[in-house]
C-alpha cells in the first residue's frame, strides 16, 4: 500500500503536465490548435453567408492559399467561400466535414492536392488529432489502440514546436504559426508566407487511388442528395513536365471525369514550370499568383454554369 501511495505525487504530475501538453497542443500554441481555429472560423463565417448560390472551393492548404474569393465573387456574381483545409487531414475526414457546411444550390469545387489523390489510405497524418479537436471522431474509424496512442501523443508537445512559441512569445509577443493569421470574411489567409529553400520541380510517379475514387464517388451522391453540384478541378502545382508525370495526370484527370465535370488547362494538365508565382510549397501560390489562378478557374466555370 505505501509503495502505491508513494506513485500518487508521480501520477499527478504526470496527469498535470500531459493536461498542460493537451492544451497548448489543441488550444494555444500547437499546430492543431490553429487548424482547429481556422476550421471554427470557417464554420461561422461560411454559415454567415445567407445566398441561395454558393461557390464552396474545397480541398487542402493547395485551395487555402490559392484562391482569391472576393475577387471571383465580383467576377462570377454569387458568393465565394474558401473551405480549403489542410491536406494532411486527408480526404476521407475533409470531405464529411465540408458536406456539412453544404446546402442546396451550392456549386462544390473539389480541388484535392495529389497528396490526397494518390493516397491509399484516406486519412493523412493529423486526422485523428485534427477530428478530435474539431469534436469529430464520429466522422472517421478508429481501433481502440490508435486512440489511445493519439491521445496520450496530443498531451506530449514536440520539443521544437515548444522552441519556436517560446521565441515568438519572446519575439512577438504571441504565438504564431500556419493558419494562425486571421482569416477574410471569405475563409482566406491575410498573410503569405515564402520558401526559404531553394525549389525543385515535383514529379508526379502514379495515378489517382482507387481508394480516392471511391471516396469522391460517395461525396458527390451525398452532394447532390443536398441539391448541390460537384465539380471537380486538378490542382495547379510547380512541377516537371516529363512524360511520366503528364501521363499520370492525364489518366488522373481522364479517371475523375467518369465522376463530375473536371476543369483544367489541356495543354499545361495545370502545371506550372516556373516557380516564380508560387510561396512556399508546390501548391501555395503569391497573391499575385492567386489572382491569375482564380481568372483560370473563372474562366472554366462559366462554360459549365452555362450549360
Amino acid at each position: 500500500m505505501r509503495k502505491i501511495k508513494s506513485l500518487f505525487p508521480w501520477l499527478i504530475s504526470a496527469i498535470v503536465f500531459w493536461s498542460a501538453g493537451f492544451a497548448y497542443n489543441v488550444y494555444f500554441g500547437g499546430l492543431i490548435g490553429w487548424h482547429r481555429k481556422a476550421y471554427n472560423n470557417k464554420v461561422a463565417l461560411a454559415g454567415d453567408i445567407k445566398a441561395q448560390r454558393r461557390l464552396i472551393l474545397v480541398g487542402g492548404s493547395g485551395v487555402h492559399y490559392t484562391f482569391n474569393a472576393e475577387y471571383m465573387e465580383d467576377e462570377l456574381g454569387f458568393p465565394v467561400f474558401n473551405f480549403g483545409l489542410d491536406g494532411q487531414v486527408g480526404l476521407d475526414l475533409i470531405l464529411p466535414i465540408t458536406l456539412e457546411e453544404i446546402r442546396e444550390g451550392d456549386i462544390v469545387l473539389l480541388i484535392p492536392e495529389y497528396l490526397m489523390l494518390l493516397d491509399d489510405v484516406g486519412t493523412g497524418p493529423i486526422a485523428f488529432p485534427f477530428a478530435l479537436a474539431t469534436n469529430n471522431l464520429d466522422l472517421i474509424e478508429v481501433s481502440q489502440k490508435d486512440f489511445f496512442e493519439n491521445t496520450l501523443t496530443l498531451g506530449i508537445p514536440g520539443l521544437n514546436s515548444l522552441v519556436k512559441s517560446g521565441v515568438d512569445l519572446i519575439t512577438k509577443g504571441h504565438f504564431d504559426d500556419y493558419y494562425s493569421d486571421p482569416l477574410t470574411p471569405r475563409g482566406e489567409p491575410t498573410r503569405t508566407f515564402l520558401r526559404q529553400s531553394s525549389w525543385w520541380q515535383m514529379t508526379i510517379t502514379r495515378t489517382v487511388s482507387d481508394h480516392s475514387i471511391q471516396v469522391i464517388e460517395e461525396f458527390k451522391k451525398d452532394v447532390e442528395n443536398k441539391s448541390a453540384t460537384l465539380i471537380l478541378s486538378l490542382p495547379i502545382i510547380y512541377g516537371d513536365n516529363d512524360e511520366e508525370t503528364l501521363a499520370n495526370v492525364k489518366e488522373t484527370a481522364e479517371k475523375l471525369a467518369k465522376i463530375a465535370p473536371i476543369i483544367y488547362d489541356e495543354k499545361t494538365l495545370n502545371i506550372w514550370t516556373s516557380s516564380d508565382l508560387f510561396a512556399d510549397t508546390h501548391y501555395h501560390l503569391k497573391p499575385e499568383g492567386r489572382i491569375i489562378r482564380s481568372d483560370q478557374v473563372i474562366e472554366e466555370l462559366k462554360s459549365i454554369l452555362n450549360n
